[in-house]
């Protein structure tokens, strides 16, 4: 998903303009120059979604005072489908503001609502404009979900599974599914084995949810999936719908995925290179793995590095590093660079790192290096 930052600097005046030409076409009267200048005004200081919402806000006073006659003017703009492959960020990032208006303005007309919603997800996406009627008009809304999964547009199925994550991003959590998840895991049933690659990654990023709150209904739910539907589709979704079980070092996930062996895994090497560091340098992380029983294993090798925050307490972030099968008696080496950059969701501290080798979610071998900022 394109970043929070890169995304806000796009809603700007020439954001609403591009809007109101498209509005114009069918709605004469809209003020194009009026909203491009009262955007432009309000959005300095603001995030993303605040940036969004005062679009929606200009939409809302230049359009129809009533919502029905107003939405239809909104939906003739929204162009074709989206294709496989098409980022919604990417072809029509510019419709976040129309499905902001749905999510702001339209919850005393659910239906004729949660209509726009799946025309929109069809070209951009309806997963935040649908959390305030799954909260205020709950059957309703769960009723059109179910029957969305079984919609023959990957878009709209999709929708089905991204809509009812329970901590979904940039969107508050919905604690009904937290405290509850078998009704978010019957809307998945069937979107199991989906042939979408976009589906199935909403899929496993709903399940990795789940397994947040409820890891023994994640866990359970993999397993079932894997023995009733042995296909590499589902494969692939139980996999990265574990993946925060797996990096928390879980043993059955790990087994689940046919990681075995730890008792007989370990790292009797591991260097670090170079022992201090700035921001922009590179390590180099260079270790041995040795698997001492007289059969092969499949494992899974990550590390984790523990970063300095300005408090001087550490927080780990667990990095996939690979996956093998090594063989009786094996042993091998293993190397994997690592820069220290900073990132929008990272800042960096100085202070002494640690560095740890985990092998089939257990941590194997440790190593530090110091950091000058």
């Amino acid at each position: 998903m394109a970043s929070e930052y890169g995304l806000k600097r796009h809603f700007n005046g020439e954001a609403a303009r591009l809007i109101g030409d498209k509005i114009r076409t069918v709605h004469l009267e809209f003020d194009v120059e009026g909203y491009a200048a009262e955007v432009e005004a309000r959005i300095p200081g603001k995030e993303l979604k605040d940036r969004v919402l005062v679009l929606a806000e200009g939409l809302r006073t230049r359009l129809p005072a009533d919502y029905p006659d107003a939405l239809p003017i909104l939906l003739s703009v929204l162009g074709n489908e989206l294709a496989e492959g098409e980022g919604m960020f990417n072809a029509s990032w510019f419709l976040m503001p129309v499905a902001r208006f749905v999510e702001e303005y339209g919850l005393d007309h659910p239906d004729a609502s949660l209509d726009a919603i799946e025309e929109i997800t069809k070209r951009h996406t309806g997963e935040y404009a649908i959390r305030p009627y799954l909260v205020q008009h709950h059957a309703l809304t769960m009723e059109r979900v179910g029957k969305w999964a079984q919609s023959p547009s990957h878009n709209v199925r999709r929708l089905a599974t991204e809509g009812i994550r329970s901590r979904l991003p940039w969107a508050r959590t919905l604690t009904v599914f937290v405290k509850d998840p078998l009704p978010v895991l019957e809307i998945l049933e069937p979107l199991r084995s989906d042939p979408s690659e976009y589906v199935r990654k909403s899929v496993a990023n709903n399940l990795n949810d789940i397994s947040k709150d409820s890891p023994e209904v994640a866990l359970a739910t993999a397993l079932r999936w894997l023995e009733e539907s042995p296909t590499p589709e589902t494969n692939w979704i139980v996999k990265h719908g574990l993946r925060t079980l797996v990096k928390k070092g879980d043993q059955q996930s790990l087994a689940i995925l046919g990681a075995t062996g730890g008792e007989h895994l370990r790292v009797p090497r591991l260097r670090i290179t170079p022992g201090s560091v700035t921001i922009g340098d590179t390590l180099v992380i260079n270790f041995d793995i040795e698997n001492t029983d007289d059969r092969p294993h499949n494992i899974a090798v990550d590390y984790v590095v523990h970063h300095v925050r300005k408090n001087g307490r550490t927080i780990p972030k667990v990095f996939k590093l690979t996956t093998l099968e090594l063989g009786a008696g094996e042993r091998r080496s293993l190397e994997k660079t690592h820069t220290i950059k900073e990132v929008q969701t990272r800042r960096y501290y100085a202070g002494e790192h640690t560095v740890d080798i985990q092998v089939n979610g257990l941590v194997q071998a440790t190593e530090r290096f110091d950091l000058h900022t």
